[in-house]
């Protein structure tokens, strides 16, 4: 190999050895970058999602045991949307029964007879409808049963119509994105320079030629 031809080749090889150093270096902005573009245009496209809550409170009678109130709320709010699906929550708030039972859940809480019941939609009057449909077909339930039950099922507030969506807007989807990308991209940073040290390392195993060759240019 003649001097020129070995020239170009280490300049060719540095050309090479700067190149990815450079791509290291953007690595971690460009995932930013994409994530960043990622989530903004999942907040963009997305549809907004509402959500809307109804209480409803379960009252002991006189003769009832107000314990008695706490376990028939948890029970309640366990069959909540059972109770609404085979009632008439779906027709009154204008949606199929699937729908109901998907978008809404009913908590219970721990330190009294309540059930807060949580419709979604992508609607805001939808999600109110909802909530209030499944609020009125426990009340009827805790009617019926109140004779054998000895409480009575009310309904505490109404859901009110929400103002803004729950969902995260775009440029919150924008940042989660910016963040994540550039996590993801620090990691990949972190584990490509493993393998090249891991190589400079053990070094590479010389042919059989290569140390003969080497003394014969040494003796001559």
């Amino acid at each position: 190999m003649t001097t020129t031809q070995s020239l170009a080749v280490r300049r060719a090889i540095g050309w090479l050895t700067r190149l990815r150093r450079t791509r290291r270096r953007w690595l971690v902005p460009a995932a930013a970058l994409l994530g960043v573009l990622t989530g903004g245009a999942y907040g963009l496209l997305a549809t907004p999602e509402y959500a809307a809550t109804s209480y409803v409170i379960v009252v002991p009678s006189a003769k009832s045991d107000p314990a008695g109130a706490m376990g028939l709320a948890q029970a309640y709010g366990r069959v909540a949307t059972d109770i609404a699906v085979v009632g008439d929550a779906p027709v009154a708030a204008g949606v199929p029964a699937s729908t109901l039972r998907a978008s809404v859940r009913a908590v219970t809480s721990p330190d009294a007879p309540m059930i807060a019941i949580t419709a979604r939609a992508p609607e805001a009057a939808a999600a109110a409808g909802m909530a209030d449909s499944v609020a009125r077909a426990l009340v009827q339930k805790g009617s019926h049963t109140e004779g054998s039950t000895g409480v009575k099922v009310l309904q505490f507030t109404r859901a009110a119509t929400p103002t803004g969506p729950v969902s995260p807007s775009a440029s919150l989807s924008a940042l989660v994105g910016g963040c994540a990308g550039g996590l993801l991209g620090g990691l990949a940073l972190l584990v490509r320079p493993r393998y090249g040290r891991r190589r400079a390392r053990y070094g590479s195993v010389p042919g059989p030629g290569a140390q003969p060759a080497a003394q014969a240019e040494a003796l001559v």
